[in-house]
């Protein structure tokens, strides 16, 4: 088995082969003047079971062209079988086509990997669950919702404890993290007037004198979360936190969640956060590199993947 890394996410990639105690496979991945990607791989991969780490997040055109090359790379190098692991996967929210004459880019990317030549894909929470369906070869999708569990269970006292999806989307995820701890759920109605702009509406379920917790797949300008913790401050709640996947958290949406009345905002490592998000005192992040690792090691011993949720 080798791990190999991109650039997108170093730390992440470190974090996976401490727990699997595997060193990174030794690789150049370089850009022209004109910014074309060039990748070298430094070691012999010929017959071996190679794993790609690459989230396709901000700069997403580049890591995916990353991935895509180096994949290339890969099967030219005569890899046995290369595996495409992807903590967050770009273009996720285009799966569907919300207006005529609209692409559907979560498929086309699905495409573009499988014919870069990977033979399996393992991913984290994808924010629609048929995107696995877009793939014609086999695809994990790991969930981050037991590693939040017990993170919840150390930080918080769960006896007035609510779960809270802050979109009716989620609420399946939602109900799920509630079911884990005997809770009740509640629901944030909001109407999205257009993309990035998100105005609350109202609370479906009684949130007074509660522990609100909010749970979503990715949070990426902070608008609803921060519009959804003040209406339920303004509803009772006694204080609101909430547990996030992707830290997309894309422009000044950092500064956002900082003067936010959020008590905190846990996001794991799937996106490399930047210095804005760390220095962002209601922000702590979560790593996952054990769980992807994990995953991995299972993949590589032919061993369930699905048992790491029971």
């Amino acid at each position: 088995m080798i791990l190999l890394a991109g650039n997108s996410n170093p730390v992440l990639a470190e974090a996976t082969a401490k727990y699997l105690g595997a060193p990174l496979t030794r690789s150049s991945i370089k850009r022209f003047a004109d910014m074309e990607v060039f990748v070298e791989i430094e070691e012999n991969v010929r017959g071996k079971d190679v794993y790609l780490l690459q989230s396709t997040s901000y700069p997403a055109n580049d890591n995916l062209m990353e991935l895509l090359i180096c994949i290339d790379a890969l099967k030219r190098a005569s890899a046995k079988k290369i595996t495409a692991v992807i903590p967050y996967f770009g273009y996720a929210r285009q799966d569907r086509k919300p207006a005529p004459r609209t692409p559907i880019s979560a498929k086309l990317v699905a495409n573009l990997i499988t014919a870069a030549g990977a033979d399996r894909v393992l991913t984290l929470d994808l924010h629609a669950g048929q995107i696995q369906g877009f793939f014609d070869i086999p695809t994990d999708n790991l969930f981050a919702g037991p590693k939040m569990s017990r993170d919840i269970e150390l930080n918080y006292d769960t006896s007035d404890l609510m779960m809270v999806s802050p979109d009716v989307g989620g609420v399946v995820r939602t109900r799920a993290m509630a079911k884990r701890f005997g809770v009740e759920m509640a629901i944030v109605d909001k109407r999205r007037e257009k993309a990035g702009v998100s105005e609350v509406m109202h609370i479906i379920g009684d949130v007074s004198g509660r522990r609100c917790i909010l749970v979503d797949d990715m949070v990426d300008s902070g608008g609803t979360l921060c519009n959804a913790a003040e209406a339920l401050l303004d509803q009772g709640a006694t204080e609101v936190s909430a547990y996030i996947t992707h830290g997309v958290l894309s422009g000044n949406a950092a500064e956002r969640i900082g003067n936010s009345k959020l008590k905190e905002l846990v996001i794991t490592d799937s996106i490399q956060p930047t210095e804005a998000v760390l220095a962002t005192k209601n922000i702590r992040i979560m790593s996952i590199g054990d769980l992807i690792g994990e995953a991995i090691r299972r993949i590589s011993h032919n061993e369930s993947v699905s048992s790491l949720f029971n």
